[in-house]
């Protein structure tokens, strides 16, 4: 039988493989919103959407400290998504 440590970092294995696949299929609608932006003229960062997708999404975390690094987290994901959107901006 597994111990405690393994049997905690198989669970993260599985959790990282599925966040690896979802992560990439964020970014194909980042790709999305980034041909839109460029059709239309937009810039890249829309400070007031990123509030709310923060607002939103972290209050699916009802564990006050946990709700703390999730927020760090989206954060973090939405200026990888920006950083990506540059990137496509310059290919």
């Amino acid at each position: 039988m597994a111990n405690k440590l393994e049997e905690a970092r198989t669970i993260i294995n599985e959790i990282d493989a599925q966040m690896a696949d979802l992560f990439v299929r964020r970014m194909k609608a980042v790709e999305m919103v980034f041909e839109y932006k460029k059709e239309f003229g937009l810039p890249i960062l829309d400070e007031k959407r990123e509030a709310l997708v923060v607002e939103k999404n972290s209050a699916l975390v009802e564990d006050d400290v946990l709700k703390a690094y999730y927020i760090d987290y989206l954060k973090h994901l939405m200026a990888v998504s920006r950083a990506y959107q540059k990137h496509l901006m310059n290919d």
